[in-house]
């Protein structure tokens, strides 16, 4: 079987990836911190202990980041960093550019801001941009004030990062890890969501081992019409994701198909170690879809990567929210590390679909589908 092998030069230094290392850590990690935003947000109320689960687009010829982070009282808020090379030398706004929403923000025609606001004051968080014509589309998982795990994802937009208009719910359920395709599909925008569960003693199992697609002919509407079926499903065995799955990054279009990034969960006696798989969607039917059956990264102690004094959030977690594609075919995936800091995973395009022609999995199962 033929090797696969791709150079990929990143500031002028050359990474390789490979089939068995198709995912590898940049080595300048941590890109961003809670100390890199605490130089800039000086306000005691502003003061926040992590950085991470960022958004990420091209903006003007520079990389923007919309990273959350966690203020010291435990609500969620989201800000804005912007970088010449994607790479290094981050620079933080000078304030949030998300938090929960307000009687002065720009609401959408139709939107009940009072309810919106209820919605939100929990929270914001995990945010993802979808650029479509002159418009960034961007979800976010808004958290109730009072009720407890109550969430649903919203939808904002902006042409300048600056202004924001808030639509409220995409769906008007529980649900998580909202990701929308770039362009239109058969004359229709598509999401790929993952719904929520109701569960006792735990957030795995259940409607958490399922990603279901969405549709709609408006994205601003917040008119979804989700799937019956999932289009990727675990039932729970040997597998890397067998107990949670979710989309990360919004989908990536490449010669191959849509590259789609995603995480996933099994659960041990230990916790609940959060890994990055891969999966491959046809480009006029994402429906049809292989998946890799080996994840793409794991976590390790290198992804987080701060002092003795700082804190760290949740351990055993790798989490993404975006992902670019480079002209050369290589992909740099932002991830957060144990839900603490932003850290850069280099891939190419070629590696990452040969994972899932190579050694798919069934896709509503999640058995393999190789000889091991």
């Amino acid at each position: 079987m033929k090797h696969i092998k791709k150079e990929i030069c990143i500031n002028n230094d050359v990474c390789s990836v490979d089939l068995v290392h198709p995912v590898v850590r940049w080595k300048n990690n941590p890109i961003l911190t809670a100390s890199d935003v605490n130089e800039v947000w000086t306000e005691p109320q502003r003061k926040v202990v992590t950085v991470h689960n960022a958004g990420i687009c091209r903006y003007r010829g520079k990389i923007l980041m919309l990273f959350r982070s966690h203020l010291r009282n435990g609500i969620s808020v989201i800000g804005l960093a912007e970088s010449d090379n994607g790479i290094d030398d981050w620079k933080v706004n000078s304030k949030p550019a998300l938090l929960p929403c307000g009687k002065e923000d720009n609401f959408a025609p139709g939107v009940d801001p009072v309810s919106l606001r209820e919605n939100e004051a929990g929270g914001v968080e995990d945010p993802r941009i979808t650029k479509i014509s002159d418009t960034y589309y961007i979800t976010y998982s808004a958290y109730h004030g009072m009720e407890p795990d109550r969430v649903r994802v919203s939808l904002a937009s902006t042409k300048d990062f600056k202004e924001f208009i808030r639509f409220g719910p995409v769906i008007d359920t529980d649900m998580r890890n909202v990701v929308i395709f770039p362009e239109k599909i058969n004359n229709k925008y598509v999401a790929m969501m993952r719904p929520n569960d109701n569960l006792k003693g735990g957030k795995v199992g259940g409607l958490y081992k399922e990603i279901r697609l969405a549709f709609t002919d408006n994205i601003e509407m917040n008119d979804w019409e989700l799937a019956h079926e999932p289009v990727m499903k675990q039932k729970g065995g040997p597998s890397p994701f067998k107990d949670k799955i979710g989309p990360g990054a919004p989908p990536i279009r490449t010669s191959h198909g849509w590259i789609s990034i995603f995480h996933g969960v099994r659960a041990t006696m230990d916790g609940n170690p959060y890994v990055l798989g891969v999966a491959l969607h046809d480009l006029n039917d994402p429906a049809s879809v292989k998946i890799s059956n080996i994840p793409v990264l794991f976590p390790a102690p290198a992804d987080c990567l701060v002092s003795s004094a700082d804190y760290r959030h949740v351990p055993q977690v790798v989490f993404t929210c975006g992902a670019i594609r480079n002209n050369d075919g290589s992909i740099y995936i932002y991830y957060g590390g144990n839900d603490t800091v932003m850290n850069i995973g280099i891939s190419h395009e070629d590696i990452l679909a040969e994972l899932c022609l190579r050694y798919p999995q069934n896709q509503l199962t999640g058995e393999p589908l190789y000889e091991i």
